[in-house]
């Protein structure tokens, strides 16, 4: 099978770097405006499977023929190129996915759902980590229950040597800012519930060296998942992990005005955005040794007796071949979803979010068989996410328990 990537980057050469390994894969082509990328994907790779193409992905004469023949095209450009190289794909005939952006760049791509289903395309936004691999960690507890009350998603990644605001730029500084401003959807009460950005902190442990962190809200780790939700669960909500201090540092920031996108005087185009963003990217970018936190706790009823079930990942920096933990939990998820959707596993079409496309239980397994950390443990009783006691636990297992028959979402397929 044939795939293409979009951006040779930091995502889409780690992308790359699992596909050209994967066996039923035959070729992989690689596309970006920065001969310099390409060149470092074809030093690293050094396998004949890569092929690369100097593009800008704006210039849809030249792109449309390398697209065609690619079983899936996956874009690791700026999200807000996504829409327009959905509707490109869509046109062609050709699979797409990508690891999302803010919510109306999702919205722009899932709108295309009924002319989808009809090529028997698939447009799958935000399939990297959150949203992405989170989502279908939610759901597929879901599945576990019989009675669903809460889901409290917590993810995060983390320098093992905290900088200055106690935090790195994994991916995008405008990604950030936009989760650290924008609103906040969740779930109260069944109901859809908006809450400001960076309110909602709490302490959350883990093991050392990280021990007691903070988790705050953010836009953006949810996508559609709420309004998927609403009415079939009672809570639902998403938190960011970082290191204590860190949501108050950014909100002292933002509060002085250097998130508006409102220009500094006459003089100038720059907005108070485009400087904040420019120094963060100076003081907060570049290499840098992670590790990404995720824990997710659903409560309900199994049998007619309450049960929380917890899954949990701590994964770290990799010194072997120096990749981050945050492209690795961001580029196999999306590289997963794009192999399901190419060898055919996943058939019919539309433009739908990665929770409701692939199956649930087989994901599951390809990312620990792929050597992700992911565990999950069952505790008779409500435990809480920040503080989860291993003494309570009823059983601790990576083979995913039997699916249960009632789901609150889409089939698992």
């Amino acid at each position: 099978m044939r795939l293409t990537i979009i951006g040779a980057g930091a995502i889409g050469s780690s992308i790359a770097s699992f596909l050209v390994n994967h066996p039923q894969v035959t070729q992989v082509q690689v596309c970006d405006a920065r001969a310099r990328n390409l060149q470092l994907l074809h030093d690293r790779l050094q396998t004949s499977k890569l092929r690369s193409f100097q593009i800008d992905a704006r210039d849809y004469g030249v792109l449309e023929p390398i697209l065609q023949g690619s079983q899936v095209v996956i874009s690791a450009a700026p999200p807000q190129l996504n829409p327009s190289l959905a509707q490109l794909c869509l046109r062609l005939g050709v699979h797409f996915c990508d690891m999302g952006g803010n919510d109306q760049i999702v919205r722009q791509e899932l709108a295309l759902h009924d002319q989808a289903v009809k090529r028997a395309v698939w447009i799958v936004p935000s399939c990297g980590l959150a949203p992405g691999l989170v989502n279908i960690l939610c759901l597929h507890g879901l599945e576990q229950f019989d009675e669903v009350e809460a889901a409290y998603l917590r993810v995060g990644d983390v320098p093992l040597n905290p900088q200055p605001f106690n935090f790195r730029i994994s991916w995008s500084a405008e990604k950030v800012i936009e989760d650290y401003t924008n609103p906040v959807q969740l779930i109260r009460d069944g109901q859809l519930h908006v809450e400001a950005p960076l309110t909602g902190l709490e302490r959350i442990r883990f093991e050392e060296p990280f021990g007691e962190m903070e988790a705050f809200y953010t836009a953006g780790g949810l996508s559609t998942l709420a309004e998927q939700l609403a009415g079939k669960v009672r809570v639902l909500d998403y938190k960011s992990i970082r290191w204590p201090c860190h949501a108050s540092q950014m909100r002292f920031v933002l509060e002085l005005g250097f998130g508006e996108p409102r220009n500094i005087d006459v003089r100038t185009h720059l907005t108070y955005r485009d400087v904040l963003v420019r120094r963060m990217r100076q003081r907060l970018g570049g290499h840098y040794e992670d590790a990404v936190l995720l824990r997710v706790a659903i409560h309900g009823k199994r049998q007619g007796k309450p049960h929380t079930l917890l899954y949990e990942m701590v994964d770290r920096y990799d010194q072997t071949q120096q990749v981050s933990a945050m492209k690795r939990c961001t580029s196999l998820p999306t590289a997963l979803v794009a192999l399901m959707i190419a060898s055919g596993e996943v058939r019919g079409g539309g433009a739908l979010p990665p929770e409701q496309v692939v199956p649930r239980q087989r994901f599951y397994q390809l990312l620990i068989e792929q050597g992700l950390p992911l565990t999950h443990r069952w505790f008779e009783g409500y435990v809480d996410v920040t503080h989860p006691e291993p003494t309570q636990a009823a059983s601790v297992t990576n083979k995913t328990a039997a699916t249960r028959t009632k789901t609150p979402s889409a089939s698992s397929q």
